[in-house]
């Protein structure tokens, strides 16, 4: 049966080599189990409900890339997306943040699913994947490496606010500091060794160290799976037709649209399942995408997209959905290790009343850092290409705001290329969201 189903044969591996390679990106990507409970419980949303609508979530889309595509691919809550979602949309207006209920940034995440599914009949996300110039596509995806970054170095305790200043260096002599510095060394060198499950470990270890010190506390390990209730269809849709809710919507689809597509074609590469450049089966991996955003959103969780991390079981020898169906059914039990996800990342507030994370903030950081490779390819030496791409990198982290570094750097890149004559760089739909996105800002 299993032959039948995911062409074991065909394309040369065994049962035993795609349970290995299931299991090994599970273990590399488990991390967002104890990362994504921790950053969306900070917009309000319960911490045990958010833990079980990531493993279903996760089992859910990856099982569907499975059975549907058949792709060694696994899904789960992205980085990036949940930290938009948490600071930027949910974030304190007065911290540069919108100020949206987490209801309604569900209720956005579940729109940009439904029009992930609906718009591919017409390819228009391929065409605007296409439109958007490679130079933004890197210089967005290093600007949002940098705000992930720079939130692990805040929950480390390592990077604080200081008067008359943006930010400073906290106290680097504190507990809580000097574990986090503990869990970066570590798990970097794990990264440098080029250890499969490094942040996993590194969180492990972390975690046992703050045992000892007192920072963290023992919840248990093993228990029932949390309560999906308080998170279980509280999705709002009803203030998503103003400007700012139809631009929140649009951000998730865009940043889901490249986040898919990057992922599907890197780690297929890397697997070898691509045909004269091509992936076969692509709107099916595509379509199992968005019905992962759709579902997570109805069950209490930020955008679900395909993880690189799925790279690590391809390395391993995966090369069929049999991988994925793996990796789903430990999503599935992970949902009886609440009380460790709980312990992981529930943080420890400091004698000044300050939230710290200092097991989970090392694997941000680290996230972050992996991001930063695209801005090699930003063509430096043309001003019209590198000034937008400057701009939304250092507006992303500066200003807390993917929005708004995205917004920039469009709207100075189609300036930059109609004032040089080069208007031909550009297809006309990115003129289009740049002239949308600058009467934004003058009526708001």
């Amino acid at each position: 049966m299993l032959e039948r189903v995911f062409h074991l044969h065909a394309n040369g591996t065994t049962v035993g080599t795609e349970v290995l390679a299931g299991g090994t990106t599970f273990l590399a990507l488990s991390y967002i189990l104890f990362v994504q409970p921790a950053v969306l419980s900070t917009t309000g949303m319960d911490f045990g409900a958010v833990m079980t609508a990531t493993c279903l979530a996760s089992a859910f889309a990856t099982l569907l890339m499975a059975l549907s595509a058949n792709y060694p691919i696994a899904l789960a809550p992205a980085m990036g997306h949940n930290v938009y979602f948490a600071f930027t949309v949910c974030g304190a207006v007065a911290a540069g943040g919108m100020g949206v209920p987490w209801q309604t940034a569900l209720g956005a995440v579940f729109v940009s699913g439904l029009l992930f599914l609906g718009l591919s009949r017409f390819g228009f996300r391929e065409r605007l994947l296409n439109a958007v110039p490679d130079s933004l596509k890197q210089a967005i995806a290093v600007g949002i490496g940098l705000l992930i970054a720079f939130v692990g170095l805040q929950w480390a305790g390592i990077v604080v606010a200081r008067p008359g200043v943006l930010v400073g260096l906290g106290h680097l002599g504190s507990a809580p500091v000097l574990l986090s510095l503990f869990g970066l060394l570590l798990t970097a060198g794990l990264v440098a060794r080029g250890h499969r499950a490094a942040i996993l470990w590194g969180i492990t270890a972390t975690t046992m160290a703050g045992l000892a010190l007192g920072l963290v506390r023992y919840h248990g390990i093993l228990s029932a799976p949390p309560s999906l209730s308080p998170t279980l269809f509280e999705l709002d849709l009803r203030d998503l037709l103003s400007h700012q809710g139809l631009l929140i919507v649009f951000v998730f689809f865009f940043l889901a649209l490249f986040d898919t597509i990057g992922t599907l074609v890197g780690v297929s590469r890397q697997a070898g399942l691509l045909k004269d450049g091509r992936l076969p089966r692509a709107e099916k991996a595509l379509t199992a995408d968005a019905a992962g955003m759709t579902v997570g959103a109805l069950l209490g969780t930020s955008t679900v997209t395909s993880y690189v991390e799925s790279a690590a079981g391809v390395a391993a020898g995966g090369r069929t959905g049999l991988a994925s169906v793996v990796t789903a059914g430990l999503f599935l039990l992970a949902l009886f290790f609440a009380p460790l996800a709980k312990m992981v990342g529930g943080g420890y507030v400091t004698p000044e009343g300050a939230q710290l994370y200092p097991v989970i903030a090392p694997a941000l950081i680290l996230v972050g850092s992996f991001m930063l490779r695209g801005v090699a390819d930003v063509p430096w030496g043309d001003p019209t290409e590198a000034i937008p791409a400057f701009l939304t990198i250092v507006l992303i982290p500066l200003a807390v705001s993917i929005t708004d570094g995205i917004a920039f750097g469009l709207i100075s890149y189609t300036v930059l290329k109609l004032v040089t004559g080069r208007l031909s760089d550009a297809p006309w739909l990115i003129y289009l969201f740049a002239g949308l996105l600058a009467v934004r800002y003058l009526v708001q």
